[in-house]
């Protein structure tokens, strides 16, 4: 029997930005992930992360990540926010764009300047496979964090009655960890949470995101750009230049049927089918890297905690990729419990106790709910296709646009607070 004070099942973006984070503070950390170790700086994602809709894995992960302030300041914190940032670009502009009249052409055009928050920007784009790369570099840095590659979680032990006994954790391999506190961040097919017996509703929608990348003619000058039409919004991201051309990843959600029509299209074809639906904002387009097709779901945990056991990331919350939430609301997630864990640290108390977990739940789980919920809405009022919905969808964003408290507030959310 092994001890540690934190065990972590998952090796994706989220269970090792919790793991240099709770390593800052010093504690002991095992992340146990069944994907198998990377062999250079181009990590694939891990197994976790990956449900496309042919039921395979594709070769790299294609998706970027928009970093919002709160998860940088986490991020900082960890000391590996640096390393991370070098390979992105600034997200100073979120622009969003009513296109759902009678013509293909702009209504109403909101930009949300960063220049009007006190960090002068929103966040950070940036490819997965380059942030997982970083977390990995910083991982290999730390004394206090094992990570144990092709290996997953099969079984879990509370202690009876939620004792003060540790947690007994088995590994596919064998090895079995006493641990004080354990993290699932397994992703949305959890094996923690279902050995935890912890139920949560999912549901799917008519929609699959296209996620590749482009170079264009017009500079995106580190403008988010989010177009709603019907079907849902397409999204164009800034990157660094690609071979000296400016360069957007995409996020292209449309209705099943026209995903796997896009999906089959050639290069040409798909820049032209993009161009028109971005109304040429961004001059001509080419596709620099494969295209993914990702299947849109979301689901929320019922519970959040069991005896030594807290759920974070996908094994809590699943969203569409809308307003950059995902990822930031995992990082809301470490940065909640980790302060927490910390306070009961410092003063000598269990950091994996019922009385801890169950606080931490109460906080936590309305917001999560709150959060999965209001995404669900927008997701649904960017699907709409009559046309009463998609006047009301512009008549919203005219308000939030030019009604200054509501302005403020949706400034606020756009940086993740």
């Amino acid at each position: 029997m092994q001890e540690t004070e934190i065990l972590i099942a998952g090796g994706g973006i989220a269970g090792l930005s919790a793991a240099v984070r709770l390593a800052a503070d010093g504690h002991q950390i095992v992340v146990v992930d069944p994907a198998p170790a990377a062999s250079d700086d181009t990590p694939q994602a891990s197994a976790n992360e990956i449900e496309v809709k042919n039921g395979t894995t594709p070769p790299q992960d294609l998706r970027t990540t928009a970093f919002l302030k709160p998860g940088i300041d986490t991020l900082t914190y960890a000391g590996v926010w640096d390393d991370m940032q070098a390979s992105g670009a600034q997200l100073r502009v979120m622009r969003i764009i009513d296109a759902g009249g009678t013509e293909r052409t702009p209504r109403e055009t909101a930009d949300f300047d960063g220049a009007e928050t006190k960090d002068g920007y929103f966040g950070w784009n940036i490819t997965n496979i380059a942030a997982k790369a970083a977390l990995l570099r910083k991982i290999a840095t730390l004394d206090n964090v094992r990570l144990i590659n092709e290996c997953k979680v099969t079984g879990f032990a509370p202690p009876k009655a939620a004792g003060p006994g540790p947690a007994i954790v088995t590994l596919s391999d064998g090895q079995k960890f006493s641990a004080s506190l354990v993290l699932a961040a397994d992703g949305r097919n959890s094996t923690l949470r279902d050995l935890a017996g912890i139920r949560f509703n999912r549901w799917s929608y008519d929609q699959d995101a296209l996620v590749f990348a482009v170079s264009h003619e017009t500079p995106h000058d580190n403008i988010s750009t989010e177009i709603h039409r019907s079907g849902g919004p397409l999204t164009l991201v800034p990157m660094p230049d690609h071979n000296g051309h400016p360069c957007s990843s995409v996020v292209w959600m449309v209705p099943h049927a026209r995903a796997q029509q896009l999906a089959a299209l050639d290069d040409a074809a798909l820049a032209r089918e993009l161009q028109r639906d971005t109304m040429n904002l961004f001059g001509t387009l080419n596709i620099v890297t494969p295209r993914a097709v990702w299947p849109m779901v979301a689901q929320v945990a019922h519970r959040l905690t069991a005896p030594r056991l807290a759920l974070i990331a996908e094994t809590a919350h699943v969203v569409p990729p809308i307003g950059a939430q995902g990822l930031n609301m995992s990082l809301h997630d470490i940065e909640t419990l980790a302060k927490q864990i910390d306070l009961a640290k410092l003063e000598g108390k269990d950091i994996g106790s019922d009385a801890l977990l169950k606080g931490w739940e109460r906080r936590q789980l309305p917001k999560t709910v709150g959060r999965v919920g209001g995404i669900d809405l927008l997701n649904r009022a960017a699907m709409a296709e009559p046309k009463f919905l998609r006047d009301l969808r512009y008549t919203g964003l005219c308000a939030i646009n030019h009604i200054g408290p509501l302005r403020r507030l949706a400034i606020k959310a756009g940086i993740g607070k």
